[in-house]
């Protein structure tokens, strides 16, 4: 009986462990200055976006429990999606999702070809292409892109993007391509256009980032990428399940939790901020029946 007791109490921690605990870090620190960043937004001169689409490419069918630790096992559904910011005259497109092959590589996911058709018409006539970070399911568009050699002169990708093609597997670049896009090296935050911010966010991939935007009118959204696959991550402050975060997806988990801290905090102070999970319907739902975002590229 000693040794059924034992044995049961090593799996019950090995399941805290793995698929429960999740806490911040006591030591580090990562943190946002919402001053600085509405400053960055400010220092390109020009009209600033109007409106912000949204197209969800893909769905993908998780349990809970493997997008916020503690969670059960039931199953949920999870967008993979792409946004298209919308100025006078021009276009900016963040994220690309994937396309059908790697839908099925990467399994668990439903494509949607009509979505995916017009997002890719609408890379052709972007001025500004960003990815949130370099897993397949974010740039997998642009790496299926037909011809992604021609949008060269839009796509921008970080440095630590570029230097890790292996994270992108199993989208992969034609030969030759990924040296050719402009590679943007900035330690904390970067304006990329009017309104626009790319803030630096390593820790669920090298290259993970997230995306400030401030519209003509005022509204504020932050683009999380996957630091955050859902709003409840930020909410909870916290992070995949340790079996999925570290041993699957390679994260930093300290470096994820200190941001989802920094993230809960800023999401308190500043509640008009529209954070958006990486793959969270419902906020995008509730956000186009609000008129600030609109479905459809």
């Amino acid at each position: 009986m000693r040794w059924a007791a034992l044995v049961i109490v090593i799996i019950a921690a090995a399941y805290y462990w793995f698929f429960v605990e999740s806490h911040v870090p006591a030591s580090g620190s990562y943190s946002l200055d919402i001053g600085e960043i509405r400053r960055l937004a400010n220092s390109i001169p020009g009209t600033k976006p109007h409106s912000i689409h949204v197209e969800q490419v893909a769905t993908f069918t998780f349990p809970a429990a493997a997008i916020m630790a503690g969670e059960s096992w039931n199953n949920e559904t999870a967008p993979a999606v792409s946004y298209q910011i919308v100025y006078p005259g021009r276009t900016v497109i963040v994220d690309t999702a994937m396309d059908e092959k790697i839908t099925t590589a990467l399994g668990r996911a439903t494509f949607h070809p009509e979505p995916y058709a017009r997002m890719t018409r609408a890379m052709a006539a972007a001025s500004l292409i960003v990815i949130t970070h370099e897993h397949p399911d974010h740039i997998g568009g642009l790496t299926a892109y037909p011809d992604p050699a021609s949008l060269i002169p839009a796509v921008r990708l970080t440095r630590e993007q570029a230097d890790h093609p292996d994270r992108m597997a199993p989208a992969v670049f034609p030969a030759g391509v990924l040296d050719q896009f402009k590679v943007v090296d900035y330690d904390r935050y970067y304006a990329a256009a009017p309104g626009i911010v790319l803030v630096k966010a390593p820790g669920h991939s090298p290259g993970s980032q997230m995306v400030f935007v401030q519209k003509d009118d005022g509204a504020e959204f932050l683009m999380l990428g996957d630091v955050a696959w859902q709003i409840r991550n930020v909410e909870n402050v916290r992070e995949r399940p340790r079996f999925l975060s570290t041993f699957m997806l390679r994260e930093d988990r300290d470096a994820v939790m200190r941001e989802l801290a920094e993230l809960h905090r800023l999401q308190l102070a500043e509640p008009k901020l529209h954070m958006l999970a990486g793959h969270d319907g419902k906020p995008i739902a509730a956000l186009e029946e609000q008129g600030l975002l609109i479905d459809g590229f």
